[in-house]
């Protein structure tokens, strides 16, 4: 019997393992959309540790590692970097909620939960920035009596 549960459950961890199309792809290098002439002494490449998943966990030890996180999410679209970038974040504690397209994490427990939502106090990160100059955004804000819905929740990545 005990084989027989230890199989079930083998397959279903399988099951949600699934080899996806995506797996497959070659990863795509950064290519800047305007890029700039900078004289030859500096770096014409990206270093390779930028791909070494290893190098973005040791930087969430530092005090700049999240802002660098953030940046990389939402400046590097699409390449392995925002990946690597929100799995930190996920390492943190920050939850991406896809309706408003940015990162919250609990400043307290909940006043409320239940099966569909959750009601409290959290900390989201403003990555808006005014097109005047003005910094309007671009750094962490309180919201209370915020309801995290979680059918926004985005879980498909795993940590």
């Amino acid at each position: 019997m005990h084989d027989q549960i230890y199989n079930m459950q083998m397959l279903e961890a399988a099951f949600y393992k699934l080899p996806q199309p995506k797996d497959s792809e070659r990863v795509k290098s950064y290519v800047p959309r305007h890029p700039a002439v900078t004289p030859p002494s500096y770096p014409q490449t990206q270093a390779p540790i930028i791909d070494n998943p290893a190098f973005w966990e040791r930087l969430g030890f530092e005090a700049i590692g999240t802002d660098t996180f953030f940046f990389s999410f939402y400046y590097q679209p699409n390449t392995y970097q925002q990946y690597l970038a929100a799995r930190e974040l996920k390492r943190q504690s920050w939850r991406y909620h896809k309706k408003y397209n940015t990162w919250f994490q609990r400043h307290e427990e909940p006043k409320v939960t239940n099966d569909e939502y959750e009601r409290g106090t959290y900390v989201y990160f403003d990555f808006h920035i005014a097109e005047d100059g003005s910094q309007h955004g671009w750094c962490q804000r309180i919201k209370t009596e915020f309801t995290f819905e979680y059918n926004y929740l985005e879980d498909e990545l795993v940590v």
